[in-house]
């Protein structure tokens, strides 16, 4: 038996080409699901969850011009931000947790205000109820934004 054990080939392993493989297939996968989100109308929000800076805006813009002039979408919800060029883009926040409310204030550069309780009947408790000031008043960075709140 001892004469067979340096007989076997060991494998070879091309490391750099499984690596290369698994980088580009994550990529693709990345690309899939982002390619899914923007077709599916989420292109607004992968755009503004990825950027922890302005320089993607622009993407966030583009993708937020179409839905700016449907108005029927603006309510007591939608902060309405505008840009130092003039263009606005609707940030809808009903429903969202105070916490995810904040975060699109950061991203804006916006203040938060005071912030008001309310019982509402059907809503979930400290999720979003209302903004001021509300589309179609627009708010730029440095402006302070108030918030209601479900009391539940």
């Amino acid at each position: 038996m001892n004469r067979f054990a340096d007989s076997a080939q060991t494998p070879e392993f091309d490391a750099p080409q499984i690596v290369r493989r698994t980088r580009r297939r994550r990529t693709v996968g990345i690309a899939a699901v982002a390619a899914a989100l923007i077709a599916a109308g989420g292109g607004t929000a992968l755009a503004t969850s990825v950027s922890g800076n302005t320089s993607t805006t622009a993407a966030t813009r583009t993708a937020a011009d179409s839905s700016t002039s449907a108005a029927a979408n603006m309510d007591a919800t939608t902060l309405l931000y505008r840009f130092s060029d003039g263009q606005t883009v609707a940030n809808p926040l009903g429903g969202m947790s105070l916490d995810m409310a904040e975060t699109v204030l950061e991203k804006t550069q916006t203040k938060l205000g005071t912030v008001t309780k309310k019982t509402v009947k059907g809503c979930k408790p400290g999720s979003v109820i209302g903004v001021s000031p509300h589309a179609p008043t627009s708010v730029k960075a440095g402006d302070t934004v108030n918030f209601t709140v479900c009391a539940g």
